[in-house]
């Protein structure tokens, strides 16, 4: 009986060491090989050129990014990576320290796409109507003030994302829009951190 139950007990805890290991590295969805890499930041000194800040602060601090609303904007703090895009992959963690959403995405003359994460929901949406058509979603628990690892692709007229291990895919003409830039977006305050952007220019592989 013992025997048994160790082994029950093993086996539990190789299975969640499993999903523990997949939500930390998870698999990408739309890419068979690596993207080259184009940006990592230390985050513990300032961004490189090849970012900006469109909205609010963004403030590198001791290997965290930290996002901070700006009232008087009226707008959602933003950050640019100014790098168009026909192939990318953004990954990295953020912990929401109030209530809101989580946003990355991808702009030509105007926003082209976006995956959103909400305290209950995973979302991708196009943009080429306004509200934002979203075109697939899935439940989650993003809770306020946990680091979730967050990786979103686009690739022609796919974009994909996974959250903490659960992935969403979503296809659009519209998506395929040449890319100038990919940006992060949050309400009022998060923090970011192991960030990354993997990419290609130019037309996307077929």
């Amino acid at each position: 009986m013992k025997a048994l139950l160790f082994k029950s007990v093993l086996g539990a805890g190789l299975a969640v060491a499993g999903l523990l290991a997949f939500a930390a590295d998870p698999k990408p969805l739309l890419h068979e090989a690596e993207l080259p890499l184009l940006a990592a930041p230390s985050l513990k000194e300032p961004l490189g050129t090849d970012w900006a800040t469109a909205k609010g602060r963004w403030v590198p601090e001791d290997g965290l990014l930290r996002m901070i609303d700006i009232p008087e904007e009226k707008h959602v703090p933003v950050l640019w990576h100014k790098t168009g895009l026909s192939e990318a992959v953004v990954e990295l963690e953020f912990r929401q320290n109030a209530p809101g959403a989580f946003l990355v995405g991808c702009d030509g003359s105007k926003h082209v796409g976006r995956v959103v994460v909400t305290p209950t929901a995973l979302s991708i949406a196009e943009d080429s109507v306004k509200p934002s058509h979203t075109l697939a979603t899935v439940p989650v628990t993003a809770r306020l003030g946990e680091w979730h690892h967050l990786r979103v692709e686009w690739k022609g007229d796919q974009m994909a994302a996974i959250l903490d291990g659960q992935p969403l895919r979503a296809t659009h003409p519209y998506l395929a829009t040449p890319k100038v830039r990919s940006w992060l977006a949050g309400t009022k305050s998060a923090d970011v951190k192991n960030l990354s952007v993997r990419g290609k220019t130019g037309e996307p592989a077929k």
